[in-house]
């Protein structure tokens, strides 16, 4: 049981990762050189989909892991777990205070066609806490393997 979560827990949070490792290495610079304009109404757009989509791998990646931590008979794979558990419990809660209150201003922007006049402050502030979630999720990847290669 706790290595099918492990290996579901892996696949779910690697999307993340992946979504978050892409927006920090090509996104945040992008975004900081286009125009208010553009990056209220494209990354608005993204904010749109992605906070449509993401959850669901999101969630599944934090219950899989708590369950890996519950199941696991074996101490290494549980502290490993734990660690994996709680690197996704602190991007959950940076993603809650910070990143999602601007992706919903952004997406606010994009489907009213407007431009707020706080757009670089949004984004300079969501692209201050992009290169550590994107931490927190290789952590919680890292935690994970290591849970499935110590079993």
């Amino acid at each position: 049981m706790s290595t099918i979560a492990a290996l579901v827990a892996i696949a779910t949070a690697a999307i993340i990762y992946g979504t978050d490792v892409f927006a920090a290495l090509i996104l945040r610079p992008a975004a900081a050189g286009a125009a208010d304009a553009s990056v209220a109404d494209l990354i608005g757009r993204v904010h749109e989909y992605g906070d449509r989509r993401l959850p669901i791998p999101g969630a599944i990646s934090v219950i899989a892991t708590a369950i890996v931590v519950v199941t696991t008979d074996q101490t290494t794979a549980r502290i490993a777990g734990s660690i994996a558990l709680v690197a996704l419990l602190v991007w959950l809660a940076i993603y809650g205070r910070i990143s999602a209150p601007i992706n919903k201003q952004l997406r606010a922007a994009a489907a009213g066609h407007t431009v707020p006049p706080e757009t670089r402050a949004l984004q300079e502030r969501w692209d201050s806490v992009i290169w550590p979630r994107a931490a927190l999720q290789t952590i919680a990847l890292a935690g994970l393997l290591a849970a499935v290669l110590t079993r």
